[in-house]
């Protein structure tokens, strides 16, 4: 049983060796410019800043909206516990009595007129009798009216319901809405510097370890080169040892340098590792994969040791940080506007309709009505104690610290632009200079070698020889990186 699971993991094993090595067979050879590409499609803080100004285009279409009339509807409802009464119980009583009070002031003087009219013609005494008998029955109509008033002024407002349709269409605001459209549109271009400060940030980071990965791997040539050379010696001085024309101290100083040698190699490995695990974070590839790079399979590194002058007209006008800070500027100008409209008379006009339950236009009726309106609305500020000239004045004051702080940046990016036009001049002439150094190191060590076979020089001499090539090809690798690394850093300077 436990053979068979040993023989298990053993082609489990197997299988991932040969898919990974069928992977990365695979993988085509990817140049700086890939690479970049790469990054920025895959790049997490891009995608945030792309959102950004997707946001800041919308917050823009959202300000140019305030320019259209804006329609809004409104509803309530309402159930009171008791109704709303216009007339108090005593006045509800008289009137519902209305015809019996009436009646009953006017009888007794009827009567005694009556008397008086029957005694002087008598002749009149059936009409008069007729009238008198005829009171109680106008007392009821009368009763009757009262009670029908009294009807009609029931409100019966215990069930209220209001309904309401506004346009609301701006006709002067202070100069609010038109410097809010602007401030908008100046946010939205905001972002897309900061958007594109970001992605020139995130190519420099992928030069700085694209150029890393390509220093490591030439380095990690050298130091083999350099381990098989001591290797090849120590050998040889084995060989001379054991003929009488070595000592062991000779063969224990080769023996050093070779282990010194072996933990460079070991060092640069794994520096090497870590430098194509940032450069695939960078990219967004798996931290597995080991993509080869287009300049690692070079014998020697391409460069152009050209002289560079500092472009100050470029940078100023094409740095993004410069135009952030200019578009800052013109937005604290635009909110001077707006602090100042805060305080200036609006207009605006109005229409609507508007539907209520019980019916208002026809007395208290039961049923649902409405009407439509339109108006203006004018607001004037009459006195605040000064706040708004204070306001206005601290938002000036920003507005001049926004156009100081873009002042200095201008600065200090000129004096950029010149740092790296001289770090880029001072890397060609570290180039020339290590070259030479490195000319120079090869023909010292082809000298010593013929002179340590012909016993001319001594072991310590051959490997100060060798140390010295080594030396000397290491600077040149570095001389190498650092053109790549301070042009790419030169670029970023200009805005490129």
């Amino acid at each position: 049983m436990k053979r068979l699971s040993c023989l298990v993991l053993l082609f489990l094993g197997m299988f991932y060796f040969s898919a990974f090595s069928q992977k990365t067979a695979t993988m085509p050879s990817l140049s700086l410019d890939s690479c970049r590409t790469m990054a920025l499609q895959h790049n997490k803080g891009i995608r945030m800043a792309q959102l950004a100004v997707e946001k800041a285009r919308h917050e823009h279409n959202a300000a140019r909206t305030n320019y259209l009339p804006k329609l809004s509807a409104t509803a309530a409802y309402t159930h009171l516990g008791e109704r709303v009464s216009l007339l108090n119980n005593d006045q509800k009583n008289s009137l519902s009595h209305l015809g019996t009070h009436l009646v009953g002031a006017i009888t007794p003087e009827f009567a005694q007129m009556a008397q008086g009219l029957i005694a002087a013609n008598p002749g009149l005494a059936p009409l008069i009798q007729r009238v008198q008998a005829g009171m109680p029955a106008m007392a009821g109509r009368l009763n009757a009216v009262g009670r029908s008033v009294v009807d009609a002024f029931d409100t019966d407002t215990r069930n209220v319901a209001v309904g309401a349709i506004v346009l609301t269409q701006p006709l002067y605001m202070g100069g609010k809405i038109r410097a809010y459209d602007r401030i908008t549109h100046y946010s939205e271009q905001l972002a897309g510097e900061r958007l594109r400060a970001d992605e020139q940030e995130l190519v420099l980071e992928v030069d700085k370890a694209y150029w890393q990965v390509v220093s490591l791997v030439n380095k990690q040539k050298l130091a083999t080169a350099y381990r098989d050379m001591l290797a090849h010696l120590h050998s040889d001085v084995e060989k001379m040892m054991a003929q009488g024309l070595a000592t062991r101290a000779n063969e224990l100083a080769v023996s050093v340098e070779l282990n010194k040698a072996e933990m460079t190699l070991t060092k640069v490995d794994d520096g090497l590792t870590l430098s194509r695990m940032l450069l695939a974070q960078l990219c967004g590839w798996a931290l597995t994969d080991r993509p080869t790079l287009t300049d690692e399979l070079l014998d020697d590194i391409a460069v152009l040791p050209d002289n560079v002058t500092p472009d100050e007209a470029t940078a100023l006008t094409a740095r993004p940080e410069l135009r952030q800070l200019r578009l800052a500027t013109q937005i604290y100008d635009e909110k001077v506007k707006i602090e100042r409209a805060a305080f200036l008379p609006t207009l605006a006009l109005t229409a609507g309709v508007l539907g209520h339950y019980p019916s208002l236009s026809n007395g208290f009726e039961r049923k649902l009505n409405g009407t439509w309106n339109v108006g203006v609305a004018l607001k004037v500020p009459l006195w605040n104690w000064g706040e708004g000239r204070h306001k206005v004045a601290a938002a000036r004051a920003e507005a001049r610290m926004a156009a100081l702080r873009a002042e200095e940046v201008g600065e200090k990016i000129t004096l950029q632009v010149h740092q790296g036009a001289f770090a880029v001049n001072e890397a060609n002439r570290k180039l020339g200079l290590s070259q030479k150094s490195l000319d120079k190191a090869e023909e010292n060590l082809r000298m010593s070698k013929l002179g340590f076979d012909e016993g001319m020089i001594s072991t310590s001499d051959l490997l100060a020889a060798q140390t010295a090539w080594l030396v000397a090809h290491s600077d040149k690798i570095d001389a190498q990186i650092d053109i790549m690394l301070t042009r790419a850093a030169y670029a970023k300077a200009l805005g490129k």
